[in-house]
């Protein structure tokens, strides 16, 4: 079987909600990604394989299999084809895992993997506003249950016991984390900057560099009168795309760019989907025994942020080290634009270990319906 590399991975910075990126198109602000790509490796666009770009909320300015028509708003040539992939909030995760699999199998040589979501302009739940997605013997099987992922959190947040405090300290360190990166300029050399609104966009826009815990204690709980989870320690809406172009080792050679990692194992697992959020433990679990390793051996982790109690409950389960996880802050902070969420944090942790030296990285997203990716990325050396 041949082996998959990661050639390069870029991401516009995150805009929030009505923010920067508001006014641009999810089509366009996709071909942001693709150009840069191009333009950083030096390849012939005409040459991929196959764009695979996940999206979550596919309707309005997002419909009709917007990575055929990325494809067509960067410029590339007409028979490059494009397909558009749904699982949820690892969608863009599954693109690369889906990236990887065409390369190691030989279906493919190089394919450019990602993703894109403009909150602003497809609002988070937009498609459940037309008839019920779930049907009746899904919600007979789970006692009508509505699989709200916020009632969720609040259930995982029970369960592990955590507090209030503990869920808000560490959406603190979060952003604390990514303003730190921020001033380090720890992302520039992975951030596509974009002309928004009339300036240059390049600069994660939600950080909170004042927040504290006595500033999260004010705000008043999202989904229960008596609950944990608030503004403050949940995801971001956002804005924002992300992409990586996976190939072979010898044509990166013959490309002339060295690969930064190889991709080493992907997993994907289904769990409760009433809690709904814990997949990622069973994930990561399945993926280290596949790839022979423990969880020890792992030099840094990603794994999203879409409410505080998810990382809090996988650490405690899987009893990795703390300062090994989201080093750079996760969306709690940076923001979560949906389907461009999975390659944006690989492009973060692809990134950090060429900087750092590191060896294995593993990332995982847990996902809408309780399912959940995980993918092992080994550095190039």
């Amino acid at each position: 079987m041949a082996e998959a590399v990661v050639v390069d991975a870029v991401r516009t910075a995150h805009g929030k909600r009505d923010g920067a990126l508001a006014s641009f198109h999810p089509v366009d602000l996709a071909a942001e990604v693709l150009n840069a790509l191009a333009g950083r490796t030096g390849i012939d666009p005409g040459e991929v394989d196959d764009v695979i770009l996940g999206c979550v909320t596919q309707l309005g300015d997002q419909s009709s299999n917007l990575a055929r028509f990325a494809v067509l708003a960067a410029g590339w040539p007409e028979h490059v084809p494009g397909v558009t992939v749904n699982r949820a909030c690892g969608s863009s995760q599954q693109a690369l895992d889906q990236a990887a699999q065409a390369v190691m199998s030989g279906q493919a040589e190089m394919v450019v993997a990602g993703g894109v979501e403009c909150m602003s302009r497809v609002p988070l739940g937009a498609a459940r506003q037309v008839g019920q997605p779930y049907g009746p013997a899904v919600l007979g099987r789970y006692d009508g249950f509505d699989f709200n992922q916020g009632i969720s959190a609040e259930m995982i947040a029970e369960k592990w016991g955590m507090s209030r405090r503990r869920l808000d300290a560490f959406s603190v360190e979060s952003h604390a984390k990514a303003a730190a990166a921020i001033d380090a300029g720890a992302f520039d050399g992975q951030l596509v900057p974009v002309l928004a609104g009339g300036r240059r966009f390049a600069e994660d826009e939600g950080v909170r560099r004042t927040t504290s815990v006595e500033a999260l204690a004010r705000l008043r709980p999202s989904f229960k009168s008596d609950g944990r989870i608030h503004a403050g320690n949940s995801s971001q809406i956002s804005d924002g795309a992300s992409a990586v172009l996976v190939t072979t080792p010898e044509r990166a050679r013959a490309l002339g760019v060295p690969p930064l990692v190889r991709y080493r194992a992907g997993a994907v697992c289904g769990g409760d989907p009433v809690l709904m959020l814990t997949a990622p433990i069973e994930a990561t679990r399945k993926l280290l025994a596949r790839a022979g390793l423990g969880i020890g051996d792992i030099d840094v982790f990603e794994v999203n942020e879409a409410f505080a109690p998810v990382p809090l409950a996988w650490l405690d389960e899987l009893g990795a080290r703390p300062e090994r996880l989201n080093v750079h802050g996760g969306a709690i902070a940076l923001g979560h634009p949906l389907g461009a969420s999975g390659t944006s944090l690989m492009t973060r942790m692809v990134h950090h270990m060429r900087d750092k030296g590191l060896r294995y990285g593993l990332q995982t997203m847990c996902e809408g319906g309780g399912t959940a990716n995980a993918t092992l990325v080994e550095l190039v050396a």
